[in-house]
């Protein structure tokens, strides 16, 4: 069975029913920045939760996971298979039924919107994208944008997670292009009350620090801040700590943690579970302290073992970033 509405389907039904179910509640919930991790009496440092996906495409054993570890937080982006923009208004009340069962606040929506092609400048169409179950492009734009706002709310969070279109081989050519578009889109958060986190995507055009930091100044909207993902920074040549940060320091509320490694053989990049890899974790971690920072952050895995497994290779990441985080509270 196909899990992608059309685009024409979507058009006519992201917003049914939708408008009625964001005045209900579903119980109290917590700050994951009060909640220790398993077995460690002291409280965490930061706001800390996990895509839930990258742990289970069942969102139920994905939440238990989480509380498992008495993090507060999650992150959605897809469930049961379905990308969130696509889910059934029964999808969405379950999925908000189980959080709330959970005690768990969302911290933040992963939209697609803007990943896809830029019509003007689009990337080579032999390149496999990774798209999360979403099967979207730019006429879409508008109502992706009102769908992601009418969720947020929905669940809870002012932050929807947004992308720069896929990276083209000039990124500097398609740069005024992503950045009107960018301005338009802030423009109408604004008036939703919503944060778009725009997240440095290796994939996308807007891929390091230094080029997250340029976009935001430039739009300089506060409905317009950052997604901050160093391990994304690091696939385009980009030391994310100290370098990248410097670009950042106070532009960004919400933050992705994976880590990377090289090959010694072959030289690639590849995912590593956190505190497996080259990333300066720890000297990040005490700047975000340093800096006073309040925003939320979330587990991104993507590093999965040789057996595949997706839950374990998350928890091995997730050991290890909470043994960092431990040095340095």
């Amino acid at each position: 069975m196909d899990l992608h509405l059309t685009r024409r389907s979507f058009l006519s039904t992201s917003l049914l029913g939708l408008s009625g179910l964001c005045g209900r509640l579903y119980g109290t919930v917590r700050s994951g920045a009060l909640s220790p991790a398993a077995g460690d009496p002291k409280p965490l440092p930061f706001k800390l939760g996990i895509i839930t996906d990258e742990i289970s495409e069942d969102l139920g054993q994905a939440l238990d996971f989480i509380t498992g570890f008495s993090l507060g937080y999650c992150e959605l982006r897809e469930a049961w298979n379905k990308n969130l923009m696509n889910l059934s208004r029964q999808d969405l009340e379950r999925a908000k039924q189980l959080i709330a069962k959970h005690h768990l606040r969302v911290s933040d929506l992963g939209s697609p919107v803007f990943k896809y092609n830029l019509p003007e400048m689009p990337a080579r169409p032999a390149e496999k994208r990774d798209t999360f179950l979403a099967n979207f492009a730019d006429q879409d734009t508008e109502e992706l944008l009102r769908r992601s706002f009418e969720l947020a709310r929905f669940f809870g969070t002012t932050k929807v997670r947004i992308f720069s279109y896929w990276r083209v081989e000039a990124p500097e050519k398609a740069y005024p292009l992503v950045r009107e578009r960018l301005a338009k889109a802030a423009a109408e958060a604004e008036k939703n009350k919503i944060v778009l986190a725009l997240e440095n995507e290796h994939e996308c055009n807007i891929g390091t620090g230094a080029e997250l930091g340029r976009v935001l100044r430039d739009v300089n909207s506060p409905s317009l801040r950052g997604n901050w993902d160093p391990a994304n920074a690091v696939m385009l040549g980009e030391v994310p700590y100290p370098d990248g940060y410097q670009h950042l320091r106070g532009l960004f509320p919400h933050m992705h943690v994976k880590d990377v490694k090289k090959d010694p053989q072959t030289g690639k990049l590849t995912w590593a579970p956190v505190g497996g890899g080259f990333i300066d974790w720890e000297g990040q971690f005490k700047a975000l302290l340093e800096d006073h920072y309040e925003g939320t952050m979330s587990l991104e895995t993507h590093y999965r073992r040789a057996d595949g497994n997706a839950l374990e290779s998350t928890r091995e990441s997730l050991q290890g970033l909470l043994k960092i985080l431990k040095a340095v509270k």
